[in-house]
């Protein structure tokens, strides 16, 4: 594979100076109020998706920091590297900090989309709000009944008829749609099965409340049900005006690609704060506990299982931060392949932290007194979604391939 030059992984000094507030964000609001975060979870019981209020004071909190919507350089003036250092410390808890700073999925994607593609007045009546963070919305592309790695495969039909579209489909996995905030959807569907193969395809804005969509579950994620859920959504004669369009018709691959680029790397550096989290648990567990006549953290195994876990971590990250750059300097094109390292390695190396640090815990690890369960399924399922392993090696491998070779013995 050709190596990219001059690439610079240093963070600007803006971005320097937002970390630094950003961890002391974490430490000193978002940590202390996880226990209220998950109090009010248990007492509402998993099929409840209302937002916990706790998340509300601290979006305000972070907005007086100047910690809000860090993820769109257009708006907060940083680069997806620069970024990319930022997602990963909200990582370290996942279901409190990213909606804490507006920074959360699947609102990214489809802010980033409604701000490179939309029309004035899709921009005026649904960005804005979402960047205000005063709604939420939902990305509807994959479905039940194909094999969604390959997008073209898709179903969903989008049919124009007059100065309306029809749509029909089903679909499932669409984040964010059981958050009673959820007020839009970003549909893909096809609306010209005979075109070439990756024109077939558009994207439509559809209203929560347009007759004819039907939430039809909440599916969890290994047992877990998330506060903003994963559904399948059933779309039976939905009609909305043309002007709902995003894009161009036939453009909707192309969008999804645009969509995805970034937010793989995202959701790649919050596992990494995960997997940091993990090592920090670890590292405290062995610290206190004692077993066979001395503490756990001078056992020599468990000393190599640290080790590791440091090891793939840094590597993780490098590779994650070459990727970030190679989006700012290229492009999402010639960042692909790195794109795809990153989203194999980083689930991976997440789980094996993850893992390591659940066996250090014992009995305690697979229980619900520290997080360590719920981030194993969550980094387990990210192996899937974003496109799964396999389709990202095959990205690598065909790249390699058509590499031109440096080497000629």
């Amino acid at each position: 594979m050709q190596e990219i030059e001059g690439l610079d992984l240093t963070p600007s000094p803006k971005a320097q100076e937002l970390r630094a507030t950003l961890v002391d964000f974490m430490n000193e609001d978002v940590f202390p109020a996880e226990e209220a975060y998950h109090a009010y979870r248990v007492e509402k019981g998993p099929e409840d998706h209302t937002l916990p209020p706790v998340v509300e004071e601290l979006k305000a909190k972070a907005r007086e920091r100047g910690l809000w919507n860090l993820f769109l350089p257009a708006v907060s003036g940083i680069s997806n590297l620069d970024y990319a250092g930022l997602a990963e410390i909200t990582g370290w808890s996942l279901e409190l900090a990213p909606e804490a700073l507006n920074c959360q999925a699947p609102d990214t994607g489809n802010m980033e989309l409604l701000h490179l593609f939309g029309t004035a007045e899709q921009k005026s009546r649904w960005l804005d709000p979402l960047m205000d963070g005063t709604i939420r919305s939902a990305f509807a592309m994959t479905e039940k009944a194909v094999a969604s790695s390959d997008a073209t495969n898709i179903e969903t039909s989008i049919v124009r008829d007059g100065d309306e579209y029809v749509i029909n489909g089903r679909k499932w996995w669409t984040s964010g749609a059981a958050d009673p905030r959820c007020k839009v959807f970003i549909v893909m569907g096809k609306t010209d099965p005979n075109a070439a193969r990756h024109v077939q395809q558009s994207m439509i804005l559809v209203e929560r409340d347009t007759p004819g969509v039907e939430i039809v579950r909440d599916v969890p994620v290994f047992g877990r049900h998330d506060q903003h859920g994963h559904c399948e959504v059933l779309f039976t004669d939905v009609r909305v005006p043309v002007s709902n369009l995003l894009g161009e018709e036939g453009s909707g691959f192309a969008l999804a690609q645009a969509r995805l680029g970034p937010g793989r790397i995202h959701h790649c550096m919050r596992a990494l704060g995960a997997a940091e989290r993990a090592l920090q648990l670890m590292v405290e567990r062995v610290q206190s506990r004692v077993a066979f006549g001395k503490p756990l953290a001078e056992q020599g195994m468990i000393q190599r299982e640290i080790a590791e876990s440091r090891l793939e971590i840094e590597q993780a990250r490098l590779l994650c931060q070459h990727a970030s750059a190679v989006i700012d300097a290229k492009g999402n094109k010639a960042a692909a392949p790195f794109v795809s390292m990153a989203k194999v390695s980083v689930p991976r190396i997440t789980l094996n932290v993850i893992d390591r640090a659940i066996q250090v815990h014992g009995g305690m690890g697979v229980s619900d007194d520290v997080p360590l369960a719920a981030m194993y399924g969550w980094h387990r399922a990210m192996r899937i979604f974003d496109g799964p392993d396999e389709v990202h090696l095959r990205t690598i491998a065909k790249t390699e391939l058509a590499a031109s070779a440096e080497l000629r013995p």
